[in-house]
């Protein structure tokens, strides 16, 4: 069957506590098995022809949680950092990320500042994680440095437009993802890509994410191919809105 693939593709990975909880295990066991799905999505993404994975990694308001448990995540992050470089190389993945990297401990920085040196020439996938990511916060900073340029007369305020907003994300090197998945069942958004959601197809699985296998991500692929995006429209647009990618075709068995 051939069906459409989603050019960009975010996902809200939630459920790895209530995974562990509902095998008697610790919360950390959760954020263990969750992590090393994320290798296994990639994996698919690239075998799907999706172009973009941007995936929720940590958010801002994540530093609330228990120190304990905030202290494995940044250490759990930092393994697989250095752990997913020589798979990044090795399949042509591009490695972004989005978010305020200076409130992340400086041992993270730089290895998030080597996989990107090191995977920067890939014409892979990319892969974006959002780290301390508040959408709100990007937004504000967005309309700060806007407001800065109008101030220091480099920006005329009667030309601001949906566009310049959009290029002063942190997304701006990036088209508006095409699906949302959120796993775990919520039915929120949670702060995530306020603004660059605005015509996302919205997919929401009851699977937590440390169940969130290939065959699971297929059927996000599936339905998102069987839906008809008209973007405000009463019929389908001839052209894509201006930031989005053309869809790629891919087979499934």
């Amino acid at each position: 069957m051939m069906t459409k693939a989603p050019a960009h593709v975010a996902i809200i990975m939630d459920g790895n506590g209530r995974w562990a909880k509902q095998r008697a295990l610790p919360r950390i066991r959760g954020h263990q098995i969750g992590a090393d799905r994320v290798l296994e999505i990639v994996r698919a993404a690239s075998e799907f022809g999706v172009r973009y994975l941007t995936l929720y990694s940590f958010s801002k308001e994540n530093w609330e949680r228990p120190p304990t448990e905030v202290e494995f995540l940044m250490n759990l992050l930092t393994q697989h950092l250095d752990k997913q470089l020589a798979e990044l190389r090795k399949n042509g993945v591009v490695f972004n990320t989005i978010g305020d990297l200076k409130d992340l401990p400086q041992k993270i920085q730089e290895r998030i500042e080597r996989n990107k040196e090191e995977t920067k020439s890939n014409t892979g996938l990319v892969l974006t994680l959002a780290l301390s990511y508040s959408s709100r916060d990007e937004l504000t900073k967005a309309c700060r440095r806007i407001a800065e340029e109008v101030r220091d007369q480099k920006l005329d305020p009667e030309t601001i437009s949906e566009k310049t907003i959009s290029e002063h994300l942190f997304t701006a090197n990036l088209p508006d993802p095409d699906l949302l998945i959120r796993t775990s069942g919520e039915m929120r958004i949670s702060n995530f890509l306020l603004w660059q959601i605005s015509y996302t197809e919205l997919y929401v699985t009851d699977t937590y994410w440390p169940d969130f296998t290939k065959e699971e991500f297929r059927k996000a692929i599936e339905s998102f191919g069987h839906r008809e995006r008209r973007f405000g429209r009463t019929e389908p647009p001839g052209m894509m809105p201006e930031n989005a990618l053309k869809y790629v075709g891919f087979p499934f068995p």
